[in-house]
């Protein structure tokens, strides 16, 4: 069997934690244009954000290439509107397929 770190693949699983209403306006405003950008990079496997069961809560899945890929798509977020309005939205992450 062919792990995604035979190929190379990166997986990001997680969650994000809105405490108010009003960060879970910021992230539905935010979010279409983070989304459009992200699975507009080069190494974008796949990119998905939606809201859970839980209406503060979203769930994140994202899968790059490879490790350059992962790296430039944090830098690029870091840079973003989306980070500067998120940035202190609580985060929960598993990163799976890195060096």
């Amino acid at each position: 069997m062919v792990s995604d770190m035979d190929i190379g693949l990166v997986r990001l699983s997680g969650r994000l934690i809105c405490r108010t209403a009003k960060e879970v306006e910021t992230v539905r405003v935010q979010l279409p244009e983070h989304i459009r950008l992200t699975r507009a990079e080069a190494g974008c496997v796949s990119f998905d954000v939606f809201q859970s069961d839980d209406p503060l809560v979203w769930t994140v899945e994202e899968c790059f290439l490879d490790n350059a890929a992962f790296v430039y798509h944090q830098q690029r977020t870091r840079a973003s509107k989306w980070w500067s309005a998120t940035a202190e939205i609580p985060r929960e992450f598993e990163i799976c397929g890195l060096p």
